[in-house]
């Protein structure tokens, strides 16, 4: 979707403000925002495309003026509220009033470290083969889906090259709407700068995006 978190391209928004040895938390409430997400996520009712979904939902204005972590909480609480996790009322109060609806979590205490430590592959079995391979040319698609992609709007039917073939993923479009995980193959796409911005780019910058298979076109 072409919300506030797609800001790839945009002006007018002032310098990026570059912080030196800039620490993991800036706060204690972004430590436990941090934690509180990631638990969540442990309970198995959404992945984390969805969160990803959710999380640029949020009106754009507000998206632009509200702490990383705070988006992140926002998002929390509006994917519990959807599946009655939680409601309104304790949200307000800050106790429990209904019973909550039952979950089974997917991870225990005891195995946080090692789980997260291992992390979130999203590689699957490969199934055919890929369309492209590297150094082949291609062009990405025009498209403006209201839902989500991985494919930011500064890099839509622009010419590329394939730089490296990934393997197999899931498809974050169709894992973050709920239709499943639907594996395509996954690319490094490397664009030239003057690909993208036209003269004004750097001629001697490249930009390179990790972009699914149906996210690409044969270059006439």
């Amino acid at each position: 979707m072409n919300g506030g978190a797609d800001l790839g391209g945009m002006m007018g928004l002032g310098p990026i403000a570059i912080e030196k040895d800039e620490p993991l938390f800036h706060a204690d409430w972004e430590k436990r925002a941090f934690g509180m997400t990631i638990a969540l996520g442990a309970c198995g009712q959404w992945n984390i495309d969805t969160s990803r979904y959710t999380r640029e939902n949020m009106h754009p204005a507000d998206y632009m003026l509200t702490p990383y972590y705070k988006i992140w909480i926002d998002a929390a609480v509006r994917m519990m509220k959807q599946r009655s996790m939680i409601s309104e009322t304790e949200i307000e109060t800050g106790n429990v009033i209904d019973a909550p609806a039952a979950v089974k979590p997917k991870l225990k205490a005891s195995d946080v470290e090692t789980v997260l430590s291992a992390g979130g592959p999203a590689d699957r079995p490969a199934q055919g083969h890929p369309a492209w391979q590297v150094g082949d040319r291609i062009k990405t698609i025009n498209n403006h889906p209201r839902t989500h992609t991985r494919l930011p709007r500064y890099a839509r039917d622009k010419a590329g090259e394939i730089t490296k073939v990934h393997g197999f993923h899931v498809f974050p479009d169709s894992n973050a709407s709920g239709l499943g995980e639907d594996p395509h193959w996954l690319y490094q796409v490397t664009f030239t700068s003057r690909d993208l911005w036209g003269e004004q780019g750097n001629a001697a910058d490249t930009v390179s995006l990790d972009l699914w298979e149906p996210y690409l076109k044969a270059l006439q």
